[in-house]
């Protein structure tokens, strides 16, 4: 069984728990940007946009470098990995739980119709 790491694993979720994070990440994904334009994109202000871009670097989800005055954002080198195999974990826990409930619906439903005629 692999071993999660809770911290890292904090760290991701609660940086993806914001939807604006989560579109900060979509739009880098097309291409890069700098914290302005973001800001601009996301209609905040230029503070607000920092704070979440750092969230975002601490969760290795983004990656920040200053050329003059100009700081540029691309995606970082966490590719969630690990949290996708985590979530993928109990994604087949609750299709298993899912598949034997409507396996017992369908018990009920045929001893239903038996026990009606």
């Amino acid at each position: 069984m692999v071993q999660f790491n809770q911290v890292r694993f904090d760290t991701s979720f609660a940086a993806l728990s914001d939807a604006t994070r989560r579109g900060v990440l979509e739009r880098l994904g097309r291409s890069d940007a700098s914290i302005t334009d973001l800001a601009e994109t996301f209609h905040m202000t230029l503070t607000g946009m920092k704070k979440h871009i750092s969230v975002l670097e601490q969760a290795g989800l983004v990656t920040t470098e200053k050329i003059g005055r100009v700081r540029t954002c691309r995606l970082g080198v966490s590719r969630l990995e690990q949290e996708a195999e985590w979530i993928e974990r109990y994604r087949q826990l609750w299709d298993a739980r899912f598949d034997q409930l409507d396996k017992v619906v369908e018990e009920l439903k045929r001893k239903e119709q038996s026990d009606g005629q």
